[in-house]
């Protein structure tokens, strides 16, 4: 911790320089990550390699750069990639950058590993319609197991170890317990109501698992502000852009139906990672003073 704040003293821009440049590298991992687990792949071997099946060379695989510099197309076979690449490696470098500028370096960590689980279960939510469990059961016993070491997650300063850490692992649990209870309520409300399934158990765990990392407030929020995140994606549906899976045999048209399927796992991340990073403060105060009025 002296090093750090000595080197952060002598340097200012180093160590945020360093987060963005780690975030970029672990989104170039996440970017593996998302194709290959619902694929039931190994996310190590083998190594990055084209469509075409050559292995991409590391001067050619550098997080964010490379893309440009190849203008978006592999060099060995002329293959176009997708510009999502680049743009899950700049989404999570962002991430882990404003992680750091805003929490201390535990604190911080704890944060990657929480957006790093939001970034890969979003995009494959989006893939799949589905959330692996790595992201939901894995994500959450990783959060309930740092409130206990990291026990500033959920804002404990006693100043005695053992008990910031009982109470913060307290507040993880209650956190996983409630989000996951209240999704799990509001599907099956939902699905006696409409007859159908309303949303899946995917979504349940992945609530339980921001409401380890963010207690039961941020669970909270995060359905409600999904909710919100939701709408706003419906609305832009509405107006043309394609944003939901359509089920097979609904006609391609830019036309948001009643068939169409909306995953609710990346609303709940943004509105999970909005509530970490931003908006914890105003939300907790509104959460104290709704409570005193009981």
């Amino acid at each position: 911790m002296f090093a750090l704040a000595a080197t952060s003293a002598a340097h200012p821009w180093f160590l945020p320089l360093a987060a963005f440049v780690l975030g970029a590298c672990i989104g170039s991992f996440l970017n593996v990550i998302i194709v290959r687990v619902p694929a039931g792949e190994s996310v190590i071997r083998p190594a990055s390699h084209c469509a075409c099946g050559a292995p991409i060379a590391w001067y050619d695989n550098i997080p964010i750069l490379s893309w440009f510099l190849l203008r978006g197309r592999a060099r060995c076979c002329g293959r176009p990639f997708s510009p999502r690449y680049p743009a899950v490696e700049l989404l999570t470098a962002l991430l882990f950058l404003a992680c750091w500028l805003r929490y201390p370096p535990a604190l911080a960590v704890c944060g990657w590993i929480f957006l790093s689980g939001l970034v890969a279960a979003t995009f494959i939510d989006l893939d799949h319609l589905m959330i692996p469990d790595v992201f939901t059961l894995g994500l959450g016993v990783a959060g309930v197991l740092l409130s206990c070491a990291v026990p500033t997650l959920h804002a404990q300063y006693a100043g005695i170890f053992t008990l910031d850490s009982f109470r913060s692992g307290a507040a993880g649990l209650e956190g996983l317990l409630i989000g996951s209870g209240l999704v799990l309520w509001i599907a099956l409300l939902a699905g006696a109501v409409l007859k159908k399934e309303a949303m899946g158990l995917g979504d349940v765990k992945f609530a339980g698992a921001i409401g380890a990392f963010c207690g039961w407030h941020g669970a909270v929020f995060a359905l409600f502000g999904g909710a919100v995140v939701g709408t706003a994606w419906l609305a832009l549906a509405l107006l043309g852009r394609q944003l939901v899976r359509r089920p097979e045999g609904t006609p391609e048209t830019n036309a948001l139906t009643f068939g169409s399927r909306l995953p609710f796992g990346p609303m709940l991340a943004v509105a999970g990672a909005l509530y970490f990073l931003v908006l914890r403060g105003p939300v907790d105060a509104w959460f104290d003073r709704f409570t005193l009025l009981f």
